[in-house]
């Protein structure tokens, strides 16, 4: 898998970092365990998780 994934920035992070009412950020849309496991986590690892929060609407800004 790791040959074909696509170009991707470092991270998500849109420095709107706010998990107020729950475990997952309103600016990244990941979980507050994966933004801190994030740089030990596997090229594949981090597709998964780019995925999901592209399909959620993810990343935002200013919102």
């Amino acid at each position: 898998m790791s040959n074909d994934l696509p170009v991707r920035p470092d991270t998500p992070c849109v420095a709107v970092c706010s998990t107020t009412f729950d475990e997952i950020c309103r600016g990244c849309g990941r979980s507050v365990v994966e933004v801190a496991h994030w740089v030990a986590m596997t090229a594949d690892q981090k597709e998964v998780v780019w995925q999901r929060i592209l399909a959620q609407g993810y990343p935002r800004r200013n919102t």
